[in-house]
């Protein structure tokens, strides 16, 4: 079956079973909702239109804006969501809340890709070209009209300059060349992207976050701080900002194509979402309120969002977060607070906090992944730990079950870095091998390579020095902390030195993809359906992929400074992907996944701890039309974004 193949009306939604299912479908269909008969607004906006500030909403909205039903019933006007972020590196939970409008979406509950930006959408049938159109008379949120110029702006000025961009993301590419798509304009309202090779991957892509980068610049308030847009004036404004060149400059003004922290610094950049920043993301507090040309309705014509504003109380310390819930200061948040030892809080508290618990299940493959760092620089700790035995005795080194009783409060099962059971990318093999907890076989194989210890008892490697590993983990990821500790006491019973490293997140992730780290532990994503799009700890696909940074590199951009090429066995899987992005067929998708997965198998670069238990998070009481379960995965699905939190609203 071909993803492309199934095509009726230009009107569109790609049709996406639950990840946990195997056939994936294109199918292009009417909407359900009808246009209502006419608009309404929310008073404070009502009263700017009364003072002539803002022009009548049917004036701000486009000329089909989008309809989007309710989870329980139409909503009422008003209030603050009250929210958290931890620290300042976490702008993935405000993309994750209200950063989440792109050309395409995911619903709610995960099982269909349907047009959102975009009003509709075709593609033909070899994958290679999609055409999406735009709505008519939609605005950003300072008014200025939204058209394809603005999408062709991101391709000209950002993707295809190489100073903003070295390297064009791969989600843009085909080949294995890596080379990058075009955007053509065919009018105000529709846009078309061409691959040299097929891209069977686009569509997908497109419904997570990566579908947000194209329409994030308005270009008429962008040009001015390009130098290809304003070569005359761009010095003083670079000079204005105190930066040192207009590639600052434009850093500083909005140009993230991951989404992060500089995405949300200038308040003045003109936005898409419901809700846009009136502060810059820095200092304790981040704020957004509503915006008067957000383009969806409900049923009834009422313009979104229900709610007023968003307020960000940025802290420090996860178990502020945990205190913040408990004392119902928060109305909803399913970040920061999945630590398992929260749990029993959680629940002591919740009629204190006055809210209710919203259950999801989870896309992540393994509660955490210890990838072992291939090309490390130092020459010695590449060589133990390239040392597949090395490896295979600290998994055997691990007791689970006691991390799962300790740290997961007794839930989940021993699990390596693999996709779950249940999805068409289980790998037995992988998932299995090596998870017996067995100190004696761990010594033995150990005693064979690294015989010598020192006076404490620790081995030394082959250069006469104890073998210290460094693992490093995300401070405010308690769980990951305290999994390292255990970790650590099992690694010291078979000689190997394991020092546990908190560390901000930024700067751990800074670490990872300039390859200056032992072994970094993080979430295991890819569980499901996202194996395909995030596969990095199945083989060394992106800078995050902390088993190999290195190659990874060289995978993205062979000039990159780290870069270095991989052995045969990485090599053959980069080929493998390739293949399978340039295929729209699912059964010969699934098929180069399990090719892929075959050979992390036999290299076992990446050791899993365990399962992961259902996701938690928790809304207020009075919060209404939340899903009563929103799916958790990491990115792919940025929840709870895709549960509409638009249509929201405070009883």
């Amino acid at each position: 079956m071909n993803v492309q193949q199934k095509k009726k009306a230009p009107r569109s939604a790609l049709r996406v079973p639950l990840w946990w299912v195997a056939a994936l479908v294109l199918a292009l269909s009417s909407p359900v909702w009808g246009q209502p008969a006419q608009f309404n607004e929310a008073p404070q906006l009502a009263e700017r239109v009364s003072a002539g500030e803002l022009p009548p909403v049917e004036e701000r909205l486009p000329d089909n804006p989008l309809v989007v039903p309710v989870v329980e019933r139409i909503g009422t006007y008003g209030g603050t969501w009250r929210t958290v972020l931890l620290g300042a590196s976490d702008a993935n939970h405000i993309r994750r809340t209200i950063g989440y409008e792109g050309l395409l979406r995911w619903t709610p509950d995960w099982s269909d890709i349907v047009p959102n930006v975009a009003e509709s959408y075709e593609a033909n049938e070899d994958a290679t070209e999609f055409t999406f159109h735009l709505r008519e008379g939609m605005r950003w949120s300072d008014g200025h009209p939204f058209t394809a110029h603005d999408i062709m702006f991101w391709y000209e000025a950002v993707v295809m300059n190489e100073e903003l961009t070295p390297a064009p993301p791969t989600w843009f590419t085909t080949g294995e060349d890596n080379v990058p798509g075009t955007v053509e304009v065919i009018d105000d309202t529709t846009v078309v992207f061409r691959f040299e090779q097929p891209n069977g991957l686009f569509l997908l892509e497109m419904a997570g976050g990566f579908g947000v980068i194209p329409v994030s610049y308005p270009r008429h308030y962008m040009e001015q701080f390009h130098i290809d847009y304003n070569p005359d004036g761009i010095d003083a404004l670079v000079q204005q900002a105190g930066v040192n060149t207009w590639v600052d400059l434009f850093q500083i003004r909005g140009n993230s194509p991951d989404y992060t922290v500089e995405h949300w610094q200038d308040p003045n950049r003109p936005m898409l979402n419901a809700w846009v920043p009136t502060s810059p993301y820095a200092g304790t507090r981040f704020t957004a309120q509503r915006n008067p040309y957000y383009w969806k309705v409900d049923e009834e014509g009422n313009q979104l969002p229900y709610i007023d504003s968003v307020v960000y109380d940025i802290v420090e310390d996860a178990e502020l977060i945990l205190l913040r819930v408990a004392n119902g200061e928060i109305d909803f948040l399913d970040r920061h607070i999945a630590d398992p030892s929260y749990r029993a809080v959680l629940f002591d508290n919740q009629e204190r906090g006055d809210y209710r618990f919203i259950e999801g299940p989870s896309a992540f493959m393994n509660t955490l992944v210890v990838p072992f760092n291939l090309t490390h620089r130092d020459p010695v700790k590449r060589e133990i730990f390239q040392n597949k035995d090395f490896r295979v005795a600290l998994s055997h080194a691990i007791n689970r079950q006691e991390i799962i009783d300790l740290v997961f409060i007794g839930q989940g099962e021993p699990w390596q870095a693999a996709p779950q059971a249940d999805t068409p990318y289980f790998h037995e093999r992988l998932a299995t091998q090596y998870l017996e907890y067995d100190p004696e076989l761990a010594n033995e194989i150990l005693d064979r390579h690294y015989p010598e210890r020192d006076a404490q008892g620790f081995r030394l490697g082959p250069d006469g020095n104890r073998i210290t590993i460094i693992g490093e983990a995300a401070v405010g990821s308690q769980t990951h902390v305290d999994t390292l500790g255990v970790i650590q006491e099992h690694w010291r019973a078979v000689g190997i030195d394991l020092q546990v490293r908190p560390i901000d997140r930024s700067l751990l992730w800074q670490r990872i993809e300039a390859n200056d780290v032992d072994v970094s532990v993080w979430d295991g994503d890819g569980g499901g359906l996202e194996a395909l799009i995030r596969p990095r700890y199945y083989f060394p696909s992106e800078l995050a992929s902390a088993q190999a940074p290195a190659w990874a590199a060289w995978y993205i951009n062979p000039t990159l400074e780290i870069a270095e090429e991989p052995e045969e066995p990485e090599r053959r899987q980069m080929e493998l992907y390739e293949q399978l992005r340039a295929t729209g067929d699912l059964d010969e998708q699934s098929e180069l996944m399990l090719e892929i997965l075959e050979i992390a198998a036999d290299r076992f670069a990446v050791i899993g701890v365990s399962t992961r238990p259902l996701a938690v998070g928790i809304a207020r009481n009075n919060l209404r039309n939340v899903p009563d379960s929103i799916p958790q995965t990491g990115g792919f699905y940025p929840n709870p974004a895709p549960a509409n939190p638009f249509q929201w609203f405070f009883e």
